[in-house]
């Protein structure tokens, strides 16, 4: 099976045209690899029965664990700037017209939040566990078994240890789960091909994936050593204040705000008045990318009008993540709704093309 291995990533056929965009996927591996190494050392002096005080005891009486616990947290923000450019490029490539490997790729991005938030609430700090309140209460706008299901997360009739323990066991679970459904995206990947900056993969335009994609890749190391250097000197640049708070549960924070990578979906959550329809929209945000397979559209053509809306879609999650960081006060929440609504529509609108164009050509 090794051998097996090391031939596909020797004389695996890739298009001569793919650019340094495509870099991020294999980048996305050398962050897997860091998050399970530094991950792992971390579970050796973590305790959920002290949660707070066991990070705090790791940053500062482990040796180099603070280099451990600053490298995951940071990991977590470069795993989903390269995972966030990953999906815009196939976007604006049209990897949707791979089936398997689009659907394994929103699998891995959907497990991919579940094992950041779980890992975000470890913490235990004042902002991570009000998050995991705010969150988990959601499943109560769930009809009949909402509130079953929330007791049985929590463990207890509120957030409190046995909640801590589900989420740590989760956290450690989940990773194992989501390697496979890597290799398995990276088996339908090297099965059907990739795309390419020439909106095709048939075998005219294919050399060997090595020398020339080994030594492209390299420029990984240029990337990990840049995430290393701002892990050092900002290490705590995108932590909100109130994680270096002991959780108080008898004073919630004013604003309750997630780790940058959840605002998108945080703001789409909020600028929806209903509760059930803003978990539905919430949760749509990530699956509705699964709805471009189905015009089953090989071809690509109107590649300029795709783009068009491709960077809509892309500003409308820029404008949300940018929101997310502020209150819902005027003008915030009219421009959250619109800009949901784009978000949504552009998708629409890239699914109605491919479809026209599947018409036109059958």
């Amino acid at each position: 099976m090794l051998v097996s291995f090391l031939k596909s990533i020797i004389y695996l056929p890739s298009s001569f045209s793919l650019n340094y965009l495509w870099n991020f996927g294999s980048m996305l591996g050398v962050m897997m690899i860091s998050q399970i190494f530094t991950g792992f050392f971390l579970t050796f002096y973590y305790s959920s029965m002290d949660a707070f005080q066991s990070v705090q005891y790791i940053m500062y009486d482990v040796n180099f664990g603070w280099l451990f616990r600053i490298l995951h947290s940071n990991g977590a923000s470069m795993f989903f700037f390269c995972i966030y450019i990953h999906i815009f490029k196939s976007l604006y490539m049209g990897s949707y017209r791979l089936k398997l490997v689009w659907v394994s790729g929103v699998l891995i991005y959907f497990l991919l939040m579940g094992i950041a938030f779980t890992g975000y609430v470890l913490v235990w700090a004042q902002m991570s566990y009000w998050a995991a309140v705010v969150i988990t209460s959601l499943m109560t706008s769930i009809p009949y078994l909402g509130k079953l299901l929330v007791w049985w997360i929590w463990g207890s009739y509120s957030v409190c240890l046995n909640t801590l323990k589900f989420f740590y066991s989760l956290h450690f679970i989940l990773p194992w789960v989501l390697l496979v459904i890597i290799m398995m995206h990276l088996l339908f990947l090297h099965f059907f091909g990739s795309t390419s900056s020439l909106y095709c993969h048939g075998d005219y335009d294919k050399i060997h994936f090595f020398p020339v994609f080994w030594f492209k890749d390299l420029i990984n190391i240029c990337f990990y050593i840049f995430f290393i250097m701002f892990s050092l000197y900002l290490p705590f640049k995108l932590s909100d204040p109130m994680m270096f708070l002991e959780n108080d549960v008898m004073a919630s924070p004013s604003h309750v705000v997630p780790e940058w990578y959840f605002l998108f979906a945080f703001t789409i959550l909020r600028s929806i008045p209903n509760k059930l329809f803003g978990v539905i929209f919430m949760f749509g945000s990530i699956f509705i990318l699964i709805i471009l397979i189905f015009p089953n559209n090989y071809y690509m053509i109107l590649d300029n009008f795709l783009f068009f809306f491709v960077m809509i879609f892309v500003w409308s999650f820029l404008w949300l993540t940018w929101a997310g960081f502020y209150s819902t006060e005027y003008p915030f929440m009219s421009f959250n709704v619109m800009f949901t609504f784009i978000y949504f529509f552009s998708l629409f609108i890239i699914f109605s093309l491919n479809y026209l164009v599947k018409i036109v050509f059958s």
